[in-house]
C-alpha cells in the first residue's frame, strides 16, 4: 500500500490514535497532483468519498483539524475550510469537547436514497445497538437547513430591503383602522385561502403589472414563497418522488421539497435560465421544476422566451408542475418588470402548469409574512382544502392593512419610491468597487434585483476561493456569501453576493473600502 489517507507534502500519515484505521484507508486519490484545485476542496471531496464510500463509518471520529494539518503540511485553516463545508453539507457533526464525528445521517439517505436501498455508509442506522435519534432521518437532514443565527450588520447582505424608507406611519394608521372596531367575522376563523379583500387587491395587481392571467378565486395566502413551496411539494408530489431545483439556486427553497420527502434534482442554469435539456437527462419523470425565471438567485440571469416555453412543453409532456417564484420583480431598473412566465400558460387546454409564487418581504418588509401563490384553476379546490387541513387559515391580522395598503395606492407609490433609490444604491456600489476594490474583484451592474454578485479577479483567485473571501469579510463584519455556497454539487463557479438595498450610500463605500483592506491583507 503506498502512503494513506490524505497524504501530505510530508508522506506522513495523519495520527493513528485519533480514530481507528484512518491512516490505514485507500490512498487511491492523493491530494499533491498539479491538477487537483484547491487544497481544501480536495479534502473535502476526499474525505466525501471516503464516507459515502463507506470507509468511514456514520459516528466515526476524524482527526483534530490542528494534528491533520501539521500532517498535511499546510494551514489548519485549510483543513478548517474543508471541514465546515462537510458540516455545511451534513457529512459531519463537531460534539463540544468531543471532536468531530461522520455524521449519523448523511444528506444522500434523504435526497436520493430509494426506500430499502441503503448505501454501504448507511446500514449503521439499522443497526439495533446504535442510539435512538431524538429526530427522524428526513428532521436530521432539514435542521441542517436552517438560517445561522441573524447577524448585525447590514452593509452587503443579500435580499434585504432598506426598512428606514417604509411609511410605518400610514401602515399603523391602516392597521389601526381595521383593528379599532374589527367588523364582521375578522375576529373568527376565516377562509383557509386568505380574506377576499386581499386576494382581490394582489390578483388586480399581478393582472397590471406581472401579466398575470388569474381570477381572485385562484389566489392562495401564505406565510411566504416557502410555506407556498412546501404545499405544493406535499399535495403534488408524493415522496420520493423528483423535483428540479435550480443549480445553484436560493437555499430557503430546499427545506419545504426535502420536508416533503422530496428527491432534489439540482439542474444546472446557464445564461438562458434552468437547462432543460440537462433536467431531461437528470430526471426526466421529475413531478415538479422549481424555477426564478424572471430573475434567477443569485445569478440574476432572466430566463429567455425559447428556454420558457421548452419548460412548458416538458411539464405538459410530463403531466408534471412548475413553481414559478417570481421574489424581486418589481425591482427592475430598465424597463418594465418582464412578463410573468405563468401569463404565457394560463390559456393552455388543461388549464395550465405553472404556480406562480410570490411574498411582500422584499417589497415591504420581512417579518410581515404574507405571500401568496396563484394556481392553475384545477389545483383551486383541493389546495384550499389541503392548505386547510394543515394551517386551517393564514392570521387575519395584518391582511386587512395590506388590502387597504394596496387598494389605496401606497403600494404602488412605495414601490416606485424604492426602485429610484436601489438604482441609485446599485450606480453607487458599482462605482465604489471600482474605485476601491479594482485588482480584487469584478462587479458588474445588473438591470434588476437587490444584490450584484461580484467574481474573484484573477490576483485574489490566485491566493483564495470565495469562501475564504467571504470569511474575511465576516471578520470585517460585512455580509458577504459566497456564490459557491449556493450549490448543493460541486460549485461550477464563484465569487461574492454583495447587497446594496440596505445600505445607504456612505454605508456602501465604506464598506467596499473595508472590503477592500479584508481581501488584500496576506495574512
Amino acid at each position: 500500500m503506498t502512503p494513506g489517507f490524505l497524504p501530505g507534502a510530508n508522506g506522513r500519515m495523519p495520527r493513528r490514535d485519533t480514530v481507528a484505521s484512518l491512516a490505514a484507508l485507500a490512498d487511491d486519490h492523493p491530494l499533491g497532483h498539479p491538477d487537483g484545485g484547491a487544497l481544501h476542496r480536495r479534502i473535502y471531496s476526499r474525505i466525501r468519498d471516503l464516507i459515502l464510500g463507506g470507509r468511514l463509518a456514520p459516528g466515526t471520529r476524524l482527526p483534530a483539524s490542528r494534528a491533520l494539518a501539521v500532517e498535511l503540511g499546510c494551514s489548519r485553516t485549510t483543513v478548517l475550510a474543508a471541514f465546515d463545508q462537510l458540516h455545511s453539507e451534513g457529512y459531519i457533526d463537531g460534539r463540544a469537547g468531543s471532536g468531530t464525528f461522520v455524521s449519523r445521517v448523511l444528506p444522500e439517505q434523504l435526497l436520493s436514497v430509494r426506500p430499502g436501498a441503503l448505501p454501504a455508509a448507511g446500514r449503521a442506522l439499522c443497526d439495533p445497538d446504535v442510539p435512538r435519534r431524538q429526530l427522524s432521518r428526513r428532521g436530521e437532514v432539514l435542521a441542517r437547513y436552517a438560517r445561522g443565527p441573524r447577524v448585525p450588520a447590514t452593509t452587503f447582505i443579500p435580499g434585504v430591503p432598506e426598512l428606514r424608507a417604509f411609511p410605518f406611519d400610514v401602515w399603523a394608521r391602516l392597521l389601526a383602522r381595521a383593528w379599532r372596531r374589527p367588523t364582521g367575522g375578522l375576529a373568527r376563523p376565516g377562509d383557509a385561502a386568505g380574506q377576499r379583500p386581499l386576494r382581490e387587491a394582489i390578483a388586480e395587481y399581478l393582472r397590471v403589472v406581472r401579466a398575470v392571467r388569474c381570477d381572485w378565486r385562484q389566489v392562495v395566502i401564505t406565510t411566504g414563497a416557502q410555506q407556498a413551496v412546501d404545499l405544493a411539494a406535499r399535495l403534488l408530489l408524493d415522496p420520493g418522488e423528483a423535483a428540479w431545483i435550480e443549480e445553484p439556486g436560493y437555499p430557503g427553497l430546499r427545506g419545504p421539497l426535502i420536508a416533503a420527502g422530496v428527491r432534489l434534482v439540482p439542474v444546472p442554469v446557464d445564461g438562458e435560465g434552468i437547462s432543460v435539456a440537462a433536467g431531461r437527462r437528470l430526471a426526466p419523470r421529475a413531478r415538479l421544476a422549481v424555477v426564478a425565471p424572471s430573475h434567477q438567485y443569485p445569478l440574476g440571469v432572466v430566463m429567455s422566451l425559447a428556454r420558457r416555453l421548452e419548460l412548458l412543453d416538458w411539464a405538459r409532456a410530463e403531466a408534471a408542475w412548475i413553481v414559478e417564484d417570481d421574489f424581486d420583480s418589481e425591482y427592475r431598473y430598465s424597463g418594465r418588470p418582464l412578463a410573468a412566465l405563468q401569463g404565457l400558460d394560463a390559456e393552455a387546454s388543461d388549464g395550465g402548469r405553472v404556480l406562480y409564487v410570490g411574498s411582500f418581504s422584499k417589497v415591504l418588509f420581512p417579518s410581515l409574512r404574507i405571500g401568496y401563490v396563484v394556481l392553475p384553476p384545477a389545483l383551486v379546490e383541493p389546495m384550499s382544502r389541503g392548505r386547510a387541513g394543515l394551517d386551517d387559515h393564514p392570521s387575519a391580522v395584518a391582511q386587512p392593512a395590506l388590502a387597504a395598503f394596496m387598494g389605496e395606492g401606497h403600494f404602488a407609490a412605495h414601490i416606485r419610491r424604492m426602485r429610484t433609490l436601489y438604482a441609485a444604491r446599485q450606480a453607487v456600489l458599482v462605482a465604489a468597487a471600482q474605485r476601491h476594490l479594482g485588482g480584487l474583484l469584478e462587479v458588474p451592474a445588473d438591470e434588476a434585483g437587490l444584490h450584484l454578485v461580484a467574481r474573484l479577479a484573477p490576483g485574489l483567485a490566485a491566493r483564495m476561493d470565495d469562501r475564504q473571501a467571504a470569511a474575511r469579510a465576516q471578520a470585517a463584519n460585512l455580509v458577504a456569501p459566497a456564490l459557491s455556497s449556493y450549490f448543493l454539487e460541486t460549485p461550477t463557479a464563484e465569487g461574492l453576493l454583495l447587497g446594496y438595498a440596505a445600505a445607504n450610500e456612505g454605508e456602501i463605500t465604506r464598506g467596499a473600502e473595508r472590503l477592500a483592506a479584508a481581501l488584500r491583507r496576506t495574512t
